[in-house]
């Protein structure tokens, strides 16, 4: 059906007949497939034919729910949980449920959330306000920021003609605070709710506990809905799929399953990340992860790496990595790494710059590295710039640079996070609590595009932790690619020195001369 803006009163009386008809609003994969000009030329959906399978089965879900409670005294309330990989099309299926909510349900309220504020604004109502333009009955609405309320001539119709209260008739982004989870309660509606969480897996237990006081009406109309990526394997989200299963209808979608989606962005983060990696799980299988709380990387991983014997590969190339301390309880750490083994670990507290360069110098001095990479934050870039002017061949590199994969990793430091914890796997690590706890304290962010974030050490501190130094010098030895090559002590290899900004230049001698 074409789409237009002006109506006729006969036209606009059809066309509510027809919405409102029991044919389109107890049958929503029919109101989706009348409501959108699928594969109509000029129009975004010219090669869209209807929903995918995975949406299909969603919209029937509902309409069963429909089914079974008309005519029944005791209607049962609709709850809904979907993990999956990502990319299947989520928020696409969240625009059309509230769009039929708020076309069929005249009077009824729906209510938006998400992990959040800018998953909410940015993704979640861009998406809504995408196909808002979109249906039939577009002229029917007033999209904002994060609301979506009738227009007032149909206001004045449903309140005059049809004698329908209209002050809770709206769908709302609504954002919460983990502080005052009280403040996300709202008003009750019997004209029906809806209740929707976008990527639910980061949605606090304190909020999912006030939204289920939106059901508590024993009317017909009643829906919660939850979808996400799974993130996390603890939360309220995790356990509709376990601890409350009984309570939720569930589903997992692996996205490479799903039409219409760039199969090989999911057969690239399962060659780079491996098939039992968690990234493959959560951003591919819709998976729950085994590593608990948030963690990036498991403990149980770790302590199988120190229990492992070290396996010395002499023809493997030796990296020397710096993470400088910023002052405080922060401790300079320096490290050095030949293949699958650390050969050392030192940590040193209260150096100034100076007496950090020495040391550095000591341990060049001691494993001839292939490369030596510092950490240039902080009192990094004084170290640097120092090792830079004596001719040694270092690199320096900032966690917040741009990641090769900005599909997969939101900055550098994440980027040789993700590289350590692949090498962890089959790598022979020190028995070192202190390594251990640097590796396994740092927890992953949600983030609305589903590109891996860590949490930054001062958030880490505001949860009592200590600056995992160690790891942070481990991970910026996975900074820069280095070849695998023969050494000979009689003949050193080639030596690539580089300067704080890039450059470079060639000399076969240990200090350029």
């Amino acid at each position: 059906m074409a789409q237009s803006t002006v109506y006729k009163p006969s036209d606009e009386q059809e066309l509510m007949a027809t919405l409102w008809s029991p044919m389109l609003a107890n049958d929503l994969y029919a109101f989706v497939v009348y409501c959108f000009p699928w594969g109509e030329p000029n129009t975004p959906l010219h090669h869209r034919k209807g929903p995918r399978k995975w949406q299909r089965r969603t919209l029937l879900k509902l309409t069963r729910n429909i089914q079974r409670n008309e005519g029944t005294l005791d209607p049962e309330a609709l709850r809904l949980a979907i993990a999956s990989g990502r990319g299947i099309g989520k928020s696409t299926l969240v625009s059309w449920l509230i769009l039929w909510m708020m076309t069929t349900r005249i009077g009824s309220s729906v209510i938006v959330s998400a992990n959040t504020e800018n998953q909410l604004r940015t993704v979640t109502w861009g998406e809504l306000t995408k196909w808002s333009t979109m249906i039939v009955n577009a002229h029917w609405w007033h999209v904002s920021a994060t609301k979506l309320v009738p227009a007032q001539w149909l206001v004045d119709l449903v309140e005059r003609d049809l004698k329908k209260g209209t002050r809770y008739w709206a769908a709302e982004g609504k954002l919460w605070s983990e502080e005052n989870p009280d403040g996300y309660a709202g008003p009750h509606n019997e004209e029906g709710m809806m209740v929707i969480f976008d990527e639910a897996s980061g949605i606090p237990d304190a909020i999912w506990s006030v939204a289920s006081g939106f059901f508590t009406e024993k009317i017909p109309s009643r829906y919660w809905l939850a979808f996400s990526n799974p993130r996390r394997n603890t939360g309220y989200f995790f356990e509709c799929f376990h601890g409350k299963r009984d309570y939720w209808s569930t589903e997992q979608i692996d996205a490479r399953t799903v039409e219409e989606t760039d199969q090989a962005i999911y057969q690239q983060i399962i060659d780079e990340y491996g098939e039992d990696s968690r990234e493959a799980k959560v951003e591919v299988y819709g998976e729950f992860p085994s590593v608990g709380d948030d963690q990036f990387i498991s403990p149980m991983l770790v302590d199988e790496a120190m229990k492992r014997p070290a396996t010395p590969d002499p023809s493997a190339p030796i990296i020397v990595g710096v993470d400088p301390a910023r002052g405080g309880m922060d401790s300079t750490v320096i490290v050095v790494r030949q293949g699958r083994s650390l050969l050392s670990i030192k940590r040193y507290r209260g150096d100034d710059t100076m007496t950090t360069v020495g040391r550095v110098i000591d341990t060049i001095e001691k494993y001839n590295p292939a490369m030596t990479v510092v950490d240039e934050g902080g009192l990094g870039y004084g170290v640097l710039d120092r090792l830079t002017e004596q001719n040694y061949k270092v690199r320096g590199v900032n966690f917040g640079w741009k990641p090769k994969n900005s599909q997969a990793h939101l900055n550098k430091r994440a980027e040789m996070w993700c590289a350590m914890a692949e090498w962890i796997k089959t790598a022979s690590l020190p028995l070192d609590k202190a390594l251990k706890n640097d590796l396994t304290g740092v927890k992953v962010k949600p983030t609305s595009t589903g590109v891996i974030q860590l949490e930054g050490k001062k958030e880490m501190k505001a949860r009592g932790l200590a600056s995992p130094d160690a790891a942070d010098a481990v991970a910026v030895t996975f900074a820069f690619p280095i070849a695998r090559r023969e050494y000979s002590s009689a003949e050193p290899p080639q030596r690539v020195y580089a300067d704080n900004r890039g450059s470079s230049f060639s000399n076969t001698g240990w200090m350029g001369h």
